[in-house]
């Protein structure tokens, strides 16, 4: 892949649901949804549910015409200019840099965009893989949760990171276009 490959951040469509359905389908998804996702319409709820989310600004990240991932900011605080930031990329196109370069095009975004000059992240700390992609983002680490999250009868830490306005952005390794 070279430098000049482009990523699209759109927004999710109905038609997306089998991508949905598809990235949700792995073990290290599957809990990550306020429902789970087995089914197209369980899908097509999940992506109801992000378009219909006020203050919410969801995006599908396609790469060569096929859905690799999602980022969002959501919980958008206009007195304080700060959002929170979420990602997922499917099981197959991890690795490549898709989450990391879509991560960092949202910031972007939201920076430009919506105004705003703080953006924050949390992820579990047994995950360096999102870890990866935070800070591949330009996301530093701020701090740690302890046991803040709970997945079956198990307690996990959730490391902090925040990007502001005025951080550095990081080199991107693709080009992006953002629609609304």
């Amino acid at each position: 892949m070279s430098g000049i490959d482009q990523l699209l951040l759109r927004p999710w469509r109905d038609d997306d649901a089998p991508a949905v359905l598809a990235a949700f389908a792995t073990p290290d998804m599957a809990t990550q949804a306020g429902e789970p996702i087995t089914d197209p319409a369980a899908a097509r709820r999940w992506i109801t549910h992000w378009r219909n989310a006020g203050g919410a600004h969801p995006f599908a990240v396609a790469y060569a015409g096929r859905i690799v991932g999602h980022v969002a900011v959501s919980a958008v605080d206009r007195r304080h200019s700060v959002g929170w930031v979420s990602y997922w990329t499917t099981r197959a196109d991890r690795g490549h840099g898709f989450g990391t370069a879509a991560t960092a095009a949202l910031a972007e975004w939201a920076f430009a965009e919506l105004g705003l000059f703080r953006l924050e992240l949390g992820h579990r700390v047994d995950n360096p893989g999102s870890c990866g992609v935070a800070r591949g983002a330009g996301f530093l680490v701020e701090g740690r949760e302890r046991a803040k999250l709970a997945y079956d009868g198990e307690r996990y830490d959730v490391e902090l990171h925040a990007r502001l306005r005025t951080d550095p952005a990081p080199a991107p390794r693709y080009t992006y276009a953002v629609q609304r």
